[in-house]
């Protein structure tokens, strides 16, 4: 098979690339000498453009794409996040049925149905968040409509959901978590006690081989790590001790950081800030919210199961000797 993959020179693109490129032919959008080396060092062959030039030409003789660029940020001008989550979806799936691309598969998120709220339990009927506050949540779940509004013609539309994805390769969470902690910045937010579903990368790319071939066209899947859910303190805990870091015990009650961060986007965003502010909207709810995802549909429409369990990748990520 003919793969076409965005976003091969970040975290979860990286991974998909590397995997693929083992058995079908693997190409990969690429902005730069540094992404052709990357992508390259992948196993599979850039092509120079962006989501802002991409056109059915790069796509000829291409079976499937994998669409896993995007701003993934907290914070932010929402046009930023609009060009590159909503408007490069929807340039690269016109592209697509132009040359005649028969799969679509999306990497989307749990975000995408998430205005601030705890997320609990749900399944793929809960509703979008297509008119969130929050810049990413809300262009995600714009380009997931997209994407699954684009199904049929024979183009088969798929979208992934998966929930904090980890693994090695991370280029955010830990990284983030390093820079806070050297820098005196980090605080748990109601002592880490929201709990959370998680997706290993090794999961997550597993579920995008299976969406190559199987899943319902124009239909979303949760996907995780399955088993129990676990606190964000727990988890985090779990991640920073691979690396090495303790994390501090500092404390900021929910409704505080909340408040606090609503009134620093508002200050940024009137002064026209483009650093952001030290706690956002985006973080302050997601780390005090609970987020857990059934993967039911996951499992009989795609024949998802999870290849890896929380527990066993904590362990492969452990320094040798502990």
């Amino acid at each position: 098979m003919k793969i076409f993959i965005t976003g091969a020179s970040g975290f979860v693109g990286g991974a998909a690339a590397k995997r693929l490129a083992r058995s079908h032919d693997v190409r990969a959008l690429s902005r730069s000498e540094k992404s052709d080396a990357i992508i390259r060092e992948l196993g599979a062959t850039p092509v120079r453009g962006n989501l802002g030039s991409v056109d059915a030409t790069m796509l000829e003789g291409i079976d499937a794409v994998v669409h896993c660029a995007a701003k993934v940020e907290t914070w932010g001008r929402m046009k930023e996040f609009e060009d590159i989550n909503v408007a490069g979806t929807e340039r690269l799936l016109q592209a697509a049925r132009k040359a005649g691309v028969g799969r679509f598969v999306h990497i989307g998120t749990e975000a995408a149905l998430f205005y601030g709220q705890s997320m609990d339990n749900l399944d793929e009927t809960a509703p979008m968040a297509l008119a969130s506050p929050l810049p990413y949540p809300r262009t995600k779940a714009r380009a997931e409509r997209l994407v699954r509004n684009a199904n049929g013609d024979g183009l088969t539309t798929i979208v992934l959901r998966p929930r904090f994805i980890w693994g090695p390769g991370d280029q955010t969470l830990l990284p983030a978590l390093k820079t806070m902690v050297e820098a005196g910045q980090f605080t748990w937010i109601d002592r880490g006690r929201a709990v959370t579903d998680t997706a290993h990368i090794e999961n997550v790319v597993h579920a995008i081989e299976l969406a190559l071939t199987q899943g319902r066209g124009g239909a979303a899947y949760f996907i995780t790590d399955g088993g129990e859910p676990i606190s964000f303190r727990e988890m985090m805990t779990k991640m920073a001790a691979t690396i090495g870091l303790e994390l501090p015990d500092r404390n900021m009650p929910g409704w505080l950081a909340r408040g606090t961060a609503k009134l620093l986007d508002f200050v940024w965003r009137v002064t026209l800030r483009r650093t952001p502010p030290p706690i956002d909207p985006h973080t302050a709810a997601l780390l005090s919210r609970n987020c857990t995802l059934k993967i039911d549909k996951a499992r009989h429409e795609l024949g998802y199961e999870p290849v890896i369990t929380r527990e066993a990748g904590i362990a492969a990520l452990m320094p040798a000797g502990h």
